[in-house]
């Protein structure tokens, strides 16, 4: 069973990748299409960059029937859907030759993309805790460093292979392989996790105003990181582009620059994976929060190279925070409730994100730079500093049979 468990925590693991991956692609080869099919496209960023909001507004809302779906049709089937299912779709997308057939590929991408985050996230946390030692926090940190290679590959893969083949193979060449990794997936046995959870500790009972209040805070930074996360991931190419690689030549060069800035994003998650293992939530959101507001204030009308190691710290504030933002859900929420949870906060986050290509694409139209964005995001970052500071500071978190003993009058006040 704990070998079933790691299969499975690496499939998930897989599926995280080519979800972001794929949600990237068009942020990269949208500085190809320009020059490479300026007639079938055009030649303007915002507008080719603005076919992806389907795709986002499918992503935001398929997330919410996951849950139903998943109790119809079983988890393994979800899966198998979600890798099949976006890799053919990924490659439609490179086969269109008209803004609208690609603006529909795109769209029934982001619908099947829609089934990794409130099912895989689940099933992650149903097998990690199956797994020796039931290192949860660990578990996410390692799959945020996936879902990370996925966006810090997409712009550098992206940018080579759209230099070298064109920008239709960016599209084809990551599909096929999604999709042969489903056929991979369906060869694997369904995982028992009734079986799998036989001997563990159950799951404490947390007082309901103390979930009310995590859950709360959660739901609100969903749809503000959602937005944030997506705006950010997506200028990152566009931002090296007009900061540091003017020439059109230098595409491969962007695409490089953005990879090691949001590389940095994924070592920050396999930490914050393992210090939440050890710390209280909050004791680790706080300062990555705390990172967000100066760091975007400072990449408005940040130029050269400052751009970069700004840009890491950036990502790593994202990025790290996903990983404590899954772990919550983990530790507030009972097992019966979570898929149904991660579907609500999910579906919040991506209406989020679904904003993001619309308001990078409108405002970069607007202005002609990527100043104003930046400072919009930077307001959204103080609201992510808020959310760090009214959440839950609790001790049960790491030893949850505290959770059964009554508090003092004098602790409950204080926190």
């Amino acid at each position: 069973m704990h070998d079933q468990a790691k299969r499975q925590i690496l499939f998930v693991n897989i599926a995280h990748v080519f979800t972001h991956y794929s949600l990237l692609i068009l942020a990269t080869a949208v500085l190809g299409m320009v020059t490479q099919a300026p007639a079938a496209f055009g030649q303007d960023y915002g507008p080719i960059l603005a076919l992806g909001t389907g795709m986002f507004v499918l992503y935001g809302l398929g997330s919410l029937p996951m849950g139903w779906l998943a109790a119809r049709f079983g988890r393994k089937a979800m899966m198998a859907g979600f890798f099949l299912g976006t890799g053919g779709a990924m490659m439609l997308a490179g086969l269109a030759e008209r803004p609208l057939t690609l603006g529909l590929a795109l769209a029934l991408m982001g619908a099947f993309a829609a089934i990794y985050h409130p099912i895989g996230t689940a099933m992650l946390v149903e097998a990690a805790s199956a797994a020796p030692g039931g290192k949860v926090g660990r578990a996410v940190g390692v799959n945020g460093v996936f879902g990370n290679l996925g966006v810090a590959c997409a712009p550098v893969v992206t940018a080579l292979v759209a230099a070298r083949l064109g920008w239709h193979w960016a599209f084809i060449l990551p599909g096929a392989l999604c999709a042969l990794a489903g056929l991979a997936w369906l060869r694997e046995p369904a995982f028992d996790a009734a079986k799998a959870a036989a001997g563990t500790k159950p799951f404490p009972e947390i007082p309901a105003p103390v979930v009310r209040r995590a859950v709360a805070v959660l739901l609100t930074i969903a749809a503000v990181s959602g937005l944030v996360f997506n705006a950010f991931t997506l200028l990152i190419p566009k931002l090296m582009e007009e900061r540091l690689a003017t020439s059109p030549g230098l595409l491969p060069v962007v695409g490089m620059l953005a990879f090691a800035a949001t590389l940095c994003g994924g070592l920050t998650q396999f930490t914050v994976g393992r210090l939440i293992d050890r710390h209280r939530l909050k004791r680790v959101f706080l300062p990555l929060a705390l990172l967000q507001l100066p760091c975007l204030l400072a990449l408005s009308f940040a130029e050269g190279w400052w751009v970069l190691p700004l840009s890491a710290l950036m990502a790593a504030s994202i990025f790290g925070q996903v990983t404590v933002n899954e772990t919550m859900t983990a530790r507030y929420v009972a097992p019966a409730l979570r898929v149904k949870l991660y579907s609500i906060r999910f579906t919040i986050g991506f209406l989020g994100a679904a904003a993001a290509s619309p308001l990078v694409g409108l405002l970069h139209e607007a202005t002609g730079g990527l100043a104003a964005p930046m400072l919009v995001l930077a307001g959204f970052g103080a609201v992510t500093f808020l959310c760090a500071l009214l959440f839950p500071d609790r001790p049960e978190e790491l030893q949850p049979e505290l959770w059964s003993r009554p508090r003092q009058p004098g602790l409950a006040a204080a926190e």
